[in-house]
């Protein structure tokens, strides 16, 4: 796969993660990708921590350039019956457990769920901004991303990277496969068939078991 074809990938496997009705905050990157892939009959509610609710990626036909965005400054829309909330009340709906599910880019992830996804020592950086919150706040966390940055594994022993949150990751979703983590560390669900065993393990710095019920990724 190349890199397009890899981030489809992803995001169609954690668009399954998404359950109908449910109130869905998406990050930065693969995550935006994932309204695209939605299930037949699964409807779900988008929040954008910049106060809107009920949000949807913008089309020529309902893109405004100039005064509707979402949290990571791209063109948006709002379907009708959705709303604009002040940043109060977005930071509200987070911390009060009102958001079902998160799905969220990641830098590094490890055994624990601990997550670093917002900060590259030496690298101009924009800010945390709300995944701090999100992980604090949110029911669901799913984590979608490369397994890989280059040839560095990217879910590992110990994050080194500066951390957004600590155990709060309950899914992991790459190209390569799908991890839960557990209290007793991380159990693989899913490989996909394009990569073996021994590719998956070479390419995972953490630790994981395997589940009795292993599938393939579809």
């Amino acid at each position: 796969m190349d890199k397009a074809q890899m981030k489809e990938f992803i995001a169609r496997r954690a668009a399954q993660e998404l359950e109908n009705g449910s109130v869905v905050n998406l990050g930065i990157g693969i995550p935006t990708l994932c309204t695209r892939y939605l299930p037949d009959g699964v409807r779900v509610i988008l929040q954008s921590e910049n106060g809107i609710v009920d949000t949807e990626a913008a089309t020529e036909e309902n893109r405004d350039p100039l005064h509707v965005t979402d949290a990571g400054g791209a063109p948006t829309w709002v379907r009708p019956g959705g709303c604009f909330i002040d940043s109060a009340m977005s930071f509200a709906l987070i911390r009060g457990g009102h958001v079902h599910a998160a799905v969220l880019g990641g830098l590094e992830v490890d055994e624990e769920g601990n997550l670093a996804n917002w900060c590259v020592p030496g690298k101009k950086m924009p800010g945390m901004g709300g995944a701090m919150d999100l992980l604090a706040g949110v029911k669901r966390v799913i984590v979608a991303m490369e397994h890989t940055a280059g040839s560095t594994p990217k879910i590992r022993k110990r994050c080194t990277l500066p951390l957004t949150g600590l155990h709060c990751v309950n899914r992991i979703i790459t190209e390569m496969a799908v991890f839960d983590v557990t209290p007793q560390g991380l159990v693989l669900l899913e490989r996909n068939p394009e990569y073996t065993m021994q590719e998956l393990r070479a390419a995972t710095e953490a630790d994981f078991t395997v589940s009795g019920e292993l599938k393939d990724m579809t």
